[in-house]
């Protein structure tokens, strides 16, 4: 399998540019790790639920691991699935792959048959690290099932396994080989570089099957040198990691942000908001990066008898725009943490963001600007920029754009603009001082009688709405007018019979538009929701096409 090189995406002159501004250095993720041993070995750099790793400890097991994939036979360039919880073990393999030049590909573990089959396939893997349970899935069963269509796949790992083979599978322990870091070395050979594929990540899937994007070191790196800056990381900081390590969220703000600023990371193997308070409180949690479905979550919960937050200093929320209830409610009940807004994708890791310094309404009013050296325009169908003020997609070009999406260099090209902004499909309006405001993404919208709605507006007004705790507006079917507004909602204990006039008599207090009201009301137990938080939209449009189906059958 052929992949993008680096000079396909850049020119020449960029890649000089990026080097010299230090967006990009020749440095490895390996590199890095050794960087930290030699500062402070024995300081323990990540936990999980139930383990703890020094900066030394990494490096060795990583090491090790490394030495013993080598004398299976795993080289440079070489595919590797990893489906695992947030586990230390994640950190292990990374760096393992790293030293080798090996391309991780990470899997969430939500993921099932087709998911995996699918990501596992398009990547080409030739080997497979899985946990042998985990919420009582058998994974090893998984992976033996579709190993008959995957004739790249050679082998499956099994992390804490019970010792003995599984469905044919490697025992992890057993390729943590027993040697000294100068015979890995000579072993292994020489390095890497930073600008070889790293990481060919796949995006969340909220529209359909997930596209792999294929990341460097570098471009990876970069973004999360940035953010690591943004942020004021500093050793003392201990990052809380409940997003998945296996997406790009975790990855690099749990792995990478933390490595290369020589702080701590403390990584939550599953998300339960109570639990989640009480390790914040345990391992004196300091920053997080997650979407903000877990901080609002999280404040639902919140009870300053018994959890204390007062460490946090930093609560990025991602994945979708903060509702400025959010941000005012965290305000009363942890008044030394500020929220901020981040917008990002795959693809180019952060694209807008508001910073600790910034004034505290910007993450009220936007979801922050672009980040230093980095250029961010709304443009129209064109890819031409559109006037202050007027929304359109949101398009950005800098250091930590991906290569390509794996195996599929039309919709790659088409991502791109006549000037090389690549096209977000998120819809946002940026103001006179460069903040943007994402509105919805080109494909949320309700086109009810020709005109196009963008849900954001109402989703925003009704999530401050008392008796409401989860909402979610996505267009129905509708044979005169094409799509009408359906409000998918989660009520708030004790007002499960909010109905639609509520809600439209709410709204037109508000001041909202007649056309952009919800014209049905579907009450729901929770939101599908990918594993990183994100309302998983094209579920509940299919959802509710197949119920207006039915009840006309």
């Amino acid at each position: 399998m052929m992949f993008a090189k680096v000079t396909d995406r850049y020119s020449a002159d960029e890649i000089a540019t990026f080097y010299e501004t230090g967006q990009w250095r020749n440095e490895t993720l390996f590199e890095v790790l050794e960087r930290q041993v030699e500062a402070q070995p024995d300081r323990v750099f990540l936990t999980d639920d139930t383990r703890a790793l020094t900066f030394r400890q990494l490096r060795d097991r990583g090491l090790r691991l490394a030495v013993g994939l080598h004398r299976w036979g795993l080289r440079a360039g070489d595919r590797v699935t990893v489906q695992l919880p947030n586990w230390t073990e994640f950190a292990v393999i990374t760096l393992a792959l790293s030293r080798i030049g090996a391309i991780m590909v990470p899997i969430m573990p939500i993921y099932r048959r087709d998911e995996v089959a699918y990501i596992s396939g398009n990547a080409g893997a030739r080997l497979a690290f899985t946990a042998e349970s985990f919420n009582a899935f058998d994974y090893p069963k998984l992976y033996a099932d579709i190993r008959s269509e995957l004739p790249a796949l050679e082998d499956v790992v099994v992390v804490r396994g019970s010792g003995a083979a599984s469905q044919g599978a490697i025992d992890f322990e057993s390729l943590v080989v027993d040697t000294d870091r100068q015979a890995a070395a000579a072993e292994i050979g020489e390095r890497v570089g930073p600008d070889e594929p790293f990481v060919v990540v796949y995006s969340s899937g909220t529209t359909s099957f997930p596209k792999g994007c294929l990341h460097t070191f570098n471009t990876m790196g970069c973004g999360a040198r940035i953010l690591g800056d943004a942020w004021g990381v500093t050793p003392d900081d201990v990052q809380f990691g409940p997003s998945p390590v296996t997406h790009t969220t975790g990855l690099v703000t749990s792995i990478i942000v933390p490595l290369i600023r020589g702080s701590r990371s403390h990584i939550m193997q599953s998300w339960e908001p109570r639990l989640g308070l009480e390790q914040i409180k345990e391992h004196r949690c300091t920053i997080t990066v997650n979407a903000t479905t877990f901080l609002q979550m999280a404040l639902d919960v919140y009870d300053p008898e018994v959890h204390d937050a007062s460490s946090m200093r930093v609560w990025v929320a991602a994945g979708a725009p903060i509702p400025a209830s959010v941000i005012e409610r965290a305000a009363t009940m942890i008044p030394a943490m500020k929220v901020l807004s981040l917008y990002g994708r795959t693809e180019n890791i952060t694209t807008t963001m508001c910073r600790p310094d910034d004034e505290p309404r910007r993450s009220l009013t936007s979801d922050g600007k672009a980040l230093p050296l980095q250029s961010v325009r709304i443009v129209d169908a064109e890819g031409n920029e559109v006037p202050r003020g007027q929304e359109g997609d949101i398009a950005y070009r800098g250091a930590m754009h991906m290569l390509e999406y794996v195996g599929k260099p039309v919709e790659t090209a088409e991502l791109f603009t006549p000037d090389g902004h690549s096209r977000s499909g998120d819809l946002g309006v940026m103001d006179e001082d460069g903040y943007v405001r994402v509105t919805g993404r080109t494909k949320d919208i309700v086109i009810r009688g020709g005109l196009n709605i963008s849900v954001r507006q109402v989703e925003d007004l009704l999530t401050a709405h008392p008796a409401v705790s989860r909402v979610a507006v996505v267009g129905m079917p509708d044979e005169r007018l094409g799509e009408r507004a359906c409000c998918y909602l989660v009520p708030t204990a004790g007002n499960e019979g909010i109905t639609l006039e509520d809600l439209t008599a709410y709204l037109l207090d508000q001041g909202i538009a007649k056309v952009k009201l919800p014209e049905r009301l579907e009450i729901v137990d929770e939101l599908p929701t990918t594993a990183t938080g994100k309302i998983q939209k094209h579920v509940l449009r299919r959802m509710i096409a197949e119920k207006l189906s039915a009840s006309v059958a």
